[in-house]
């Protein structure tokens, strides 16, 4: 750890917006910007790696017994690709890394090694095709958020029964799982009875799953709160290794993954009734809104190169904050496609 980030004050939309250390980093990423790590093909340039799958932030390469998750720098939202992110894939990567590590008392995982900034290996397992939605709070701006449904006077939403008079930002009574079918296209809210009765999962392995989901979201909570931030809401998946066990799989608590709120001044600005100040990618979500039908038109605008540097800074802020550590930019000398190949192929021949 840093001198300069020991005993730091708790965060606030100040320290996010002016901080020399703010300054140092954004000067990395206008450097960047046209250096972002967009698309990979390690199938070709990687001995052993069997075929590759484009999701809409990771590369996934199958290994055999392992898969090979590349994290790029790819932004999505609204189930569609916005833009390219400078470091986003390395601070996607080692944010989850942390908290597979900090977790692992609660639930398992897949993770086996991580040669490098961007890649995890993982071990090959059978994903439950449900992504497990854990919400405290009744917010959001896109169509399947909780507060759009709410809005349209839905009071039963996956199996949960929710009162009338609740307000956008407001925190529910308890933590909440929303459960969702993993579409290609665009993600179906579904009840847990949805999901036994048409095999999705069984009711033991969707029992291990949920439960383990609110625990990981309450440790979330408590750990973001220490450090002067709320974890309003996240996604986690799971897959079933071959020895049945169930294990946590993807991301973990990102900021791709989760929304995450500036702790201090969250009451105020709900009593007073402005949106909470968050450090997540909700005012990207926001602008595109704005500007464009983004479920719907076919060809988007481009993001804005000071949107794109500030969401950048965001997800490095929110790693800093929460690891107590200094996120390392990466230099440019070595080209970053070329750089992840010598590390997988390393890696890879260590593990045959």
């Amino acid at each position: 750890m840093s001198s300069s980030q020991q005993h730091q004050p708790p965060p606030s939309l100040e320290s996010l917006k002016t901080s020399e250390r703010r300054n140092e980093v954004l000067n990395a990423i206008h450097s960047s910007l046209n250096n972002c790590l967009f698309e990979t093909h390690l199938d070709l340039t990687v001995p052993g790696l069997k075929s590759k799958t484009r999701g809409k932030v990771r590369d996934i390469y199958d290994g055999g017994n392992y898969l090979v998750l590349v994290t790029t720098d790819r932004q999505s939202a609204f189930d569609r690709v916005l833009a390219s992110v400078p470091f986003k894939g390395q601070v996607l990567n080692e944010t989850s890394l942390w908290w597979f590590n900090k977790t692992q008392h609660i639930v398992p995982n897949a993770v086996v090694s991580a040669p490098d900034k961007n890649v995890t290996i993982a071990k090959k397992c059978s994903i439950f095709p449900i992504e497990f939605v854990v919400r405290g709070y009744v917010t959001g701006s896109t169509d399947t958020s909780l507060w759009a449904v709410y809005k349209k006077g839905v009071r039963n939403y996956c199996g949960n029964v929710l009162p009338d008079g609740m307000v956008k930002n407001q925190k529910l009574s308890e933590n909440i799982l929303t459960p969702t079918t993993k579409a290609a296209d665009h993600d179906v809210p579904v009840t847990p009875d949805e999901i036994i009765q048409c095999g999705l999962m069984s009711r033991a392995d969707y029992e291990e799953a949920s439960k383990r989901a609110l625990q990981l979201f309450e440790y979330g909570q408590h750990v973001a709160m220490k450090h002067g931030l709320v974890l309003v809401d996240t996604k986690y998946e799971f897959g079933k290794a071959p020895d049945g066990t169930v294990l946590l799989v993807d991301e973990v608590h990102t900021p791709d993954s989760s929304r995450y709120w500036i702790g201090h001044s969250y009451q105020e600005r709900f009593w007073n009734g402005l949106e909470p100040e968050n450090v997540d990618k909700e005012f990207l979500r926001l602008w595109f809104n704005d500007h464009c039908n983004p479920y719907e038109d076919k060809v988007l605008p481009d993001a804005p190169e000071e949107l794109v540097s500030e969401l950048a800074w965001r997800y490095i802020f929110l790693f800093e904050t929460i690891t107590d550590s200094s996120f390392e930019i990466p230099t440019a000398k070595e080209p970053i496609h070329d750089r992840i190949t010598q590390n997988v192929s390393q890696a890879l021949k260590s593990l045959l």
